[in-house]
């Protein structure tokens, strides 16, 4: 693994935990291919946190997509992350459409619009989240279209999901909603009572409901797991930390606005490493 490699490894290991430790569960040879698509993923996820008004974010994330539509950028000889990309799409033939698809999404991170309806959520997740799995796929089924579209679908939309309901605190700090519009409606959920930190039984409600789309989507992946083919697994293991971050949100007395849901890093590659062994319907 040469330095770029090398630099996308401690950035995921810094930002992304979760799948830092499945990686480390992949097999040696595609761990490098992982791990730059994964840094990638935390490049554009984390632009907004290096900007400080949205125009100059919409730059940056026009720089990763100029350079996967193949301009030239003078600076990428600079960065490691793109460098390691590159590679990356190179040796596993990697469909750049959906890496600019996930790009393009992380628009909506930069401006702090309401998430219009729950349909606009799940396409969002699909986009950010289910994408990365797909193509997290191809690399570990060396570069072969592995035809996982609607197992990657759901297992994105869930993971995605949960990990929105997890930063929830973070975001209401800064004005920002992922909370699905319609779904605060049908509840009676005023934004603003979030935006102030105040926990009500309307937003809890709405909380309910978000988890039980969440178990309908990890539903649909156990169904699907025959489609997905063996070496693909790791991609998936990810998801198996779902249902223990729900259970940890429905702990009586939790405030999903005050506290973040958190496991320990030994019990997540317990998790993940029993779930290797195993069968995806096990998650």
């Amino acid at each position: 693994m040469d330095k770029d490699f090398d630099h996308a490894v401690e950035v995921v290991r810094q930002y992304d935990k979760d799948r830092y430790l499945s990686a480390l569960l992949a097999p040696e040879a595609h761990r490098p291919g992982l791990m730059a698509l994964y840094a990638f993923n935390v490049e554009i996820a984390r632009v907004r946190e290096s900007v400080s008004e949205p125009l100059p974010g919409e730059v940056r994330l026009q720089w990763w997509r100029d350079l996967l539509e193949g301009t030239e950028h003078g600076a990428v000889a600079s960065n490691p992350i793109a460098n390691a990309l590159l590679q990356t799409i190179e040796s596993y033939k990697l469909p750049k459409h959906g890496l600019i698809a996930m790009t393009e999404a992380r628009i909506f991170d930069l401006y702090n619009d309401p998430m219009p309806s729950l349909n606009d959520l799940e396409g969002y997740t699909g986009e950010t989240v289910s994408g990365l799995i797909q193509l997290a796929c191809y690399v570990l089924n060396s570069g072969e279209d592995p035809k996982v579209a609607t197992a990657a679908g759901h297992a994105g939309v869930a993971y995605g999901m949960t990990g929105l309901l997890r930063a929830l605190p973070w975001h209401a700090t800064r004005q920002q909603l992922y909370l699905p519009k319609d779904l605060l409606k049908r509840h009676g959920v005023d934004p603003q009572t979030i935006f102030k930190g105040q926990m009500t039984a309307e937003l809890g409600a709405a909380l309910t409901e978000m988890r039980g789309h969440i178990r309908h989507h990890l539903e649909r992946v156990r169904q699907a797991v025959d489609d997905v083919p063996k070496p693909c697994r790791n991609a998936f293991l990810p998801l198996a930390l779902v249902e223990p971050f729900l259970k940890k949100m429905e702990t009586p007395g939790f405030d999903p606005l005050k506290q973040t849901v958190e496991l320990s890093q030994l019990r997540r590659q317990w998790i993940l490493w029993r779930t290797r062994n195993k069968s995806l319907s096990a998650i």
